[in-house]
């Protein structure tokens, strides 16, 4: 079985930094699409952000959007989120997920249909 697993996540203050990271060493990690998605309590879960599976395309939802950037290692097999200037309202348990089905993210990278594999989440809390 497939295991998807994030790390990184934590307490921090408002305006402080966390990088995330994802790792899935049962897929082929060069030819997924990959995302970053987040719940906050009482909260749909939403789509943070999308990268295609070469690193060539990004995308972001409008908040996190100068803030946070997404990478990945194609060698470590690793994805990342790189979380700046962190408000209170990023506050959520952050997924990791993989497109199986796709390699590049498109315009509906934010539905969740698109993806396969899911970590159980890492949580970021930020107080103010």
């Amino acid at each position: 079985q497939v295991q998807v697993v994030e790390s990184g996540g934590g307490l921090v203050q408002a305006g402080g930094s966390l990088r995330l990271s994802c790792t899935a060493p049962g897929l082929t990690f060069d030819r997924l699409a990959m995302a970053w998605f987040r719940q906050a309590p009482g909260k749909e879960r939403e789509g943070v952000s999308c990268i295609s599976y070469n690193s060539a395309a990004t995308h972001y939802t409008t908040s996190a959007k100068d803030r946070f950037t997404v990478s990945r290692d194609r060698f470590k097999k690793t994805l990342y989120l790189q979380m700046n200037a962190l408000k209170p309202e990023d506050t959520a348990m952050y997924y990791c997920a993989a497109a199986s089905k796709y390699s590049t993210c498109s315009a509906s990278w934010y539905s969740e249909d698109r993806y396969d594999y899911w970590g159980q989440g890492t949580q970021v809390t930020v107080s103010s």
